[in-house]
């Protein structure tokens, strides 16, 4: 793929956008330093503009040129988690544009863990990088903003078309979700915060810094950054969808059918597999096995001319929060409420 890592910085550095994997999701990828590069993500994916995008970096070494102030909580963090699914949030530096910060005092950074990803980032930063020699690539995920995010090429191309000067593929996204996000950005040696759950669970950070992140503060005047994922009305299919317990399920497509409407099914359990749904598709009874396939099986049947998706319900349990997370935002940007009387 060399030929197409240097067209893509070819691209990156004419302003143009250029798709590529993580990890997590596909991300639709700009000149983080360069507005105007800056600007068409915003426009490709019709986001509003104080919405902020996360910088992705060649490697930790590149930080103190997006961020300034950095804790050693940061640092250990860092050491612990990158390259990986981890977004920190942290004062810019003052050559950060608020572009891209969606006009705020702090910056998202992480470094993605997708040998595709590191290669054009690491490609980029030889060939002197964004503009100023920062060596960013802002990428929020390549979809219409609150759509299902892509997790394979066809996904971005299916979206975005010929908004996208290339798309490079590197198959499906091992981890299916979108990266947890920490706040390391207030004074005082408060904690940090947990803005988004994801792959990397606050158990797993807590191991390493000693303490839980708090959830951010409701209700009292204390100010939270904006960050990527974090609308009540998120990652949202077309077709109207559902949350629904295991054992209120056959009711529910019960009732779809005596209604004469057509139903997808997005089961779990073994339970859910002999209820005759007019389309179906089964992720594993875990979490990450669960997240891995969830967009993708969220897309087949928003495409299958469903009146409703219905999704059994995950386990209450912190293993799957960060998919809880995503289907409740889901539930909530679709057009759910049409059927509230199911």
């Amino acid at each position: 793929m060399s030929q197409e890592f240097a067209r893509a910085v070819e691209l990156l550095q004419a302003c143009e956008l250029v798709a590529f994997p993580t990890e997590t999701v596909y991300g639709l990828g700009a000149d983080a330093a360069n507005p105007e590069a800056v600007a068409k993500v915003f426009a490709a994916k019709g986001r509003p503009a104080d919405h902020p995008l996360i910088v992705h970096l060649p490697g930790a070494a590149y930080l103190d040129r997006w961020a300034s102030g950095i804790p050693d909580v940061a640092w250990e963090l860092v050491e612990a988690f990158w390259p990986g699914p981890l977004t920190l949030i942290l004062k810019r530096t003052p050559e950060v544009p608020y572009a891209v910060t969606g006009g705020q005092e702090t910056i998202g950074v992480r470094v993605p863990a997708h040998p595709v990803a590191l290669e054009l980032l690491r490609t980029y930063a030889q060939a002197g990088g964004s503009r100023g020699g920062m060596c960013g690539i802002a990428a929020p995920s390549a979809n219409r903003f609150g759509r299902i995010s892509p997790t394979t090429a066809a996904h971005v191309r299916q979206e975005l078309g010929d908004s996208v000067a290339l798309v490079l593929d590197g198959g499906q996204c091992p981890v299916g979700i979108e990266s947890t996000i920490i706040d390391l950005s207030r004074d005082g040696g408060l904690p940090p915060r947990l803005l988004r759950p994801g792959h990397i669970s606050p158990e797993q950070i807590a191991s390493v810094i000693g303490v839980l992140p708090a959830l951010p503060e409701a209700g009292i005047g204390v100010e939270v950054p904006r960050v990527s994922g974090a609308l009540e009305a998120h990652y949202a299919p077309q077709t109207p969808m559902r949350l629904v317990a295991t054992e209120q399920l056959p009711a529910v497509i019960g009732e779809m059918h005596e209604n004469d409407r057509r139903c997808g099914l997005l089961s779990r359990t073994r339970q859910a597999l002999v209820l005759m749904s007019h389309s179906q598709r089964q992720l594993p009874d875990e979490p990450k096995g669960f997240a891995r396939g969830l967009y993708a099986a969220l897309r087949e049947l928003d495409e299958q001319g469903n009146d409703l998706i219905v999704v059994e319900n995950v386990p209450n349990d912190s293993a799957w929060a960060a998919v809880a997370d995503r289907l409740r935002r889901a539930a909530r940007g679709s057009a759910e409420t049409d059927f509230h009387h199911l």
